[in-house]
């Protein structure tokens, strides 16, 4: 196996890691996830809107919000030697997007 190789298989392991240690996290808080892995990072499917990402180093995911300046979208990163910090700040911003569909439903109902 050459050194390419070995380094991203590391890689591949840390990410993985990492995505797992953050699923138990969110699923000690009643949050069913699921998880994939490949190419040297990992996904945390948390609900629509809502993927965390990690390369084994940093945890990645979608504010909800955007620049006002250039119009992009704003992340928050997180280190991953956190992961009981970084599940409780997921877990918040699946709070907000549930609360955020129950409204819309709510709206929904009443023009219907």
């Amino acid at each position: 196996m050459s050194f390419a190789d070995r380094r991203w298989a590391a890689r591949r392991c840390l990410a993985a890691l990492a995505a797992e240690r953050l699923r138990i996290g969110l699923e000690d808080r009643g949050i069913s996830v699921d998880v994939h892995e490949g190419h040297g990072v990992a996904l945390v499917s948390v609900w629509t809107n809502l993927l965390v990402w990690t390369d084994g180093f940093a945890y990645r995911w979608w504010t909800g919000k955007t620049s006002q300046k250039t119009g992009r979208r704003l992340y928050r990163v997180h280190g991953v030697d956190e992961p009981a910090t970084v599940a409780r700040c997921v877990a918040q911003r699946y709070e907000e997007l549930c609360k955020a569909l129950l409204r819309s439903e709510d709206v929904v109902r009443h023009v219907l």
